[in-house]
């Protein structure tokens, strides 16, 4: 990861059970990705985890925000909603969170 920002390096760390990631910037944030595929997003030194209708809810009842940009006026949500803060000190909980959104990222994903 080149000129990366401190947070996003330390979520080497952080996703070490899950596996190897990487981090792309993009958009004045960076992309985060694991085999290829993106299942998270930092803006603003904010972790976001890719979220569908099978995992929104877990984000919902634990009241994290969804990510959200103004655009044209318009206030932009994407299926993104912020990490749980405990997966910072909880290498197995991230771990589980990190799968998750992978998922929801597969989920996504067009067939070719």
């Amino acid at each position: 990861m080149k000129a990366t920002s401190e947070f996003v390096k330390n979520l080497k760390d952080v996703f070490t059970l899950f596996g190897a990631i990487e981090a792309k910037r993009m958009f004045g944030g960076y992309g985060i990705y694991h085999d290829g595929l993106m299942f998270a997003l930092v803006a603003d030194d904010v972790l976001y985890l890719k979220a569908d209708d099978s995992t929104s809810g877990a984000f919902v009842e634990l009241g994290l925000q969804q990510f959200e940009y103004e655009k044209n006026g318009k206030l932009m949500r994407m299926s993104y909603y912020a990490a749980a803060e405990e997966i910072f000190d909880d290498l197995e909980q991230a771990r589980e969170w990190a799968a998750q959104a992978y998922g929801a990222a597969l989920r996504a994903r067009k067939p070719n």
